[in-house]
């Protein structure tokens, strides 16, 4: 009986321990506020990963969310979605939370508009180098 107790609450320790671990990571899983895109001027420049730039993939640019993360994007004012992996770091401009490849902008349908509201899900976190 002691035995079963023992390995119960053994389980437990391991539990609150990976969801403590989890909570402390320091990385937001949901941030709402505005994104912008960039394209043409940067295409083949290297981006803060080291990769270079190619404006028709999928990824962006966070000011913390670690490299390789793949996060949903989801346009607030149209519903539309798209996901991307942060390989580059910004936008250091006016409250902006993410900068979007042209790809990426394109599939939102912000194109035309620049600057959009949007809500950032967090679906895998990358690992630093």
């Amino acid at each position: 009986m002691a035995s079963r107790h023992k390995s119960a609450g053994m389980a437990v320790a391991m539990l609150v321990s990976v969801f403590i671990a989890a909570g402390c990571s320091g990385v937001k899983r949901v941030e709402k506020g505005k994104a912008c895109w960039y394209g043409p001027g940067y295409e083949g420049r290297r981006t803060a990963s080291g990769e270079v730039f190619n404006r028709g993939a999928f990824t962006a640019a966070h000011r913390k969310l670690p490299f390789n993360t793949i996060v949903r994007v989801t346009n607030l004012n149209n519903g539309r979605e798209v996901k991307v992996r942060i390989n580059d770091r910004g936008p250091f401009k006016g409250g902006r939370i993410i900068d979007l490849s042209e790809a990426a902008a394109r599939e939102l349908g912000m194109i035309q508009e620049g600057i959009v509201p949007v809500r950032i899900e967090v679906l895998r976190l990358g690992r630093q180098r």
